[in-house]
């Protein structure tokens, strides 16, 4: 059993996929396929259930997983151990966002953290505040950028806060509120929303701040997408709430309007608590100088 089979583990039980896992590992699928099976065979146990159709892991599989994980991480914390004395920074930087983010340039900050680390590969995937919180405490990311509602911040992570802001109520241009230039969460009783799937920190914002004020309302679209959320209101389909730095000002076909008594979303960086590896706190320094420029 070596790392490589390990790290072959990992990547297609995240991805579902052999293919995918073989793209992102840069090796052929065969070549991927060849050694999960010699590692199978080692263990005398399978780990995975294939079929046509889809990859999940068996009973087995998901007993070796964790350990898998960990192993990776502690061999990954052995090399920067090694490189600390020539005060290195290794990679991969493991990096996780929400997409709806709006405290801090993404692209601008990666572009200053390739200038300053430019043999760090940088392995980025969006995802909820939530999913990216826990891939931080099972040591699948090492850096988030995270929103949440007022009031509830980051578990089982440490965190730095980056920014506040209100949502706005995101309308068609032909809403009879359109033309208002600030209303309630009273006001839009009635109306068809878009909003993220229940359940997620993204829909929690909106949904505590209609409970408090005792409006119920009907979400009829639960999509993952801001864009698509966008999408659905420019059609006359859905009104949203998002954060205004997510709506195109120029955009065709809608009208933003402030809520006064609407959601308040605070984004944050997270990173492991108890021991972050170099290349994540190199990444967090160069985030902060990035955000302070601006």
């Amino acid at each position: 059993m070596d790392l490589q089979q390990l790290r072959y583990v990992v990547e297609v039980a995240a991805n579902a996929s052999f293919t995918r896992a073989a793209e992102k590992c840069f090796v052929t699928q065969s070549a991927l396929s060849h050694q999960i099976a010699a590692l199978e065979r080692e263990l005398g146990e399978r780990l995975f259930v294939r079929s046509s159709r889809s990859v999940r892991l068996t009973e087995a599989g998901e007993a070796f997983l964790g350990p898998a994980r960990s192993a990776l991480a502690a061999a990954e914390r052995a090399k920067e151990a090694v490189a600390t004395t020539a005060a290195a920074v290794v990679g991969p930087l493991r990096l996780g966002v929400i997409p709806t983010v709006t405290a801090v340039r993404v692209p601008r900050v990666l572009s200053a953290f390739r200038d300053a680390y430019p043999a760090v590969r940088v392995e980025m995937e969006m995802g909820n505040s939530d999913t990216l919180m826990r891939a931080i405490s099972e040591d699948r990311i090492d850096v988030a950028i995270l929103g949440l509602r007022d009031g509830v911040v980051p578990a089982g992570v440490a965190y730095r806060r980056l920014s506040s802001e209100r949502l706005v109520a995101v309308l068609h241009r032909d809403h009879p509120l359109a033309g208002r230039r600030r209303l309630s969460l009273e006001d839009l009783e009635g109306a068809v929303f878009a909003d993220f799937p229940r359940g997620t920190s993204g829909r929690a914002q909106s949904d505590v701040a209609f409970a408090a004020v005792g409006v119920s309302r009907d979400v009829a679209f639960e999509v993952d997408s801001a864009s698509l959320m966008l999408d659905l209101v420019t059609e006359g389909l859905a009104s949203a709430l998002l954060a205004p730095g997510v709506v195109d000002p120029a955009r065709d076909g809608i009208s933003t309007v402030a809520v006064v008594d609407g959601p308040r979303r605070i984004e944050y960086v997270a990173w492991e608590a108890e021991s972050p590896r170099r290349v994540a706190t190199a990444f967090l320094d160069v985030l902060e100088a990035t955000a302070s420029a601006e």
